[in-house]
């Protein structure tokens, strides 16, 4: 028996496709899911589209994406609307990511008046939140239990394994050992290879569902930080525009927004200014 079988491998190299994606199915997908989530897919985008919903269309016994896209369109309130988003949302996360912003986050709730909140915008699988919640830990002592991080996101499949709080072992020991022990727990028997958060981190962080571009958000400021790290990315200018306008009243005036290394919102709002490497304070 092989040891590896995943399709077959057509004479010019590329994968055969199975399914049948139009030009005009791939155009009506960006449509849909830019009016859905904000998210702007460019042409070379097309791979990764095919083969994030070919597993729904499989599911369903379909062939061609254009009868699943039919199928979406006749039941605007079907749940399979979740799952097209969740498919094309991107979650490329790490504990510690872009680690120079946490000691700025240290710095700045450090003798704040408690009790501190702060918004993780786009929590995906958890290792962001879980990484503020230990940073609040490690800077308030036992203050930190008063804390909160309000952790959202728009892919659900994404937010469950979140709230589980369980990682693979090697994602884990990437951090330094005194953390390791401090705020996991290690896996034995069915869980062995695998570390869970610990109890009292994961009391500080509770995860919500919420799209950007919805036109209420269940949530409510004041907050003394906005992580929205590596997602206005995908978003056009325009949206990049009204999500920071809506960002602004949410947070305390001497509040912080945190963006991404490759994100820049000097030129998009005036309701922000630079203070520092991807940090913004209100203007």
């Amino acid at each position: 028996m092989p040891a590896f079988k995943a399709g077959s491998w057509s004479s010019s190299g590329g994968l055969e496709r199975d399914l049948e994606l139009t030009d005009g199915d791939f155009t009506r997908i960006c449509e849909l899911i830019y009016q859905r989530a904000g998210i702007v897919l460019a042409e070379h985008k097309r791979e990764m589209v095919y083969s994030r919903l070919a597993k729904r269309l499989r599911h369903h016994g379909l062939t061609r994406f254009g009868d699943y896209l039919v199928r979406l369109e006749r039941q605007p309130e079907a749940r399979e609307w979740e799952a097209f988003t969740n498919a094309l949302t991107t979650n490329l996360t790490a504990f510690f990511r872009e680690s120079h912003h946490f000691p700025l986050l240290a710095e700045h709730v450090r003798g704040r008046p408690g009790p501190i909140r702060i918004w993780c915008a786009a929590a995906s699988t958890g290792e962001e939140p879980y990484s503020l919640a230990m940073t609040l830990a490690e800077t308030l002592g036992d203050q930190a239990q008063q804390a909160r991080v309000v952790s959202t996101d728009i892919d659900t499949d994404a937010l469950s394994r979140a709230s589980a709080g369980i990682y693979p072992l090697e994602q884990v020991h990437k951090l330094d050992e005194a953390r390791v022990k401090r705020f996991f727990q290690r896996g034995t028997g069915r869980q062995a290879g695998m570390a869970r958060v610990r109890p009292e981190i994961m009391a500080m962080v509770e995860f919500q569902p919420l799209n950007l571009l919805a036109p209420r958000w269940s949530l409510q400021g004041p907050f003394d930080a906005i992580f929205c790290r590596n997602v206005m990315i995908y978003f056009d200018k325009s949206t990049q525009a009204r999500i920071l306008e809506r960002f602004a009243p949410l947070l305390k005036p001497d509040g912080l927004l945190f963006a991404g290394h490759s994100e820049n919102f000097s030129y998009i709002s005036k309701a922000f200014r630079l203070r520092g490497q991807t940090v913004y304070t209100r203007a």
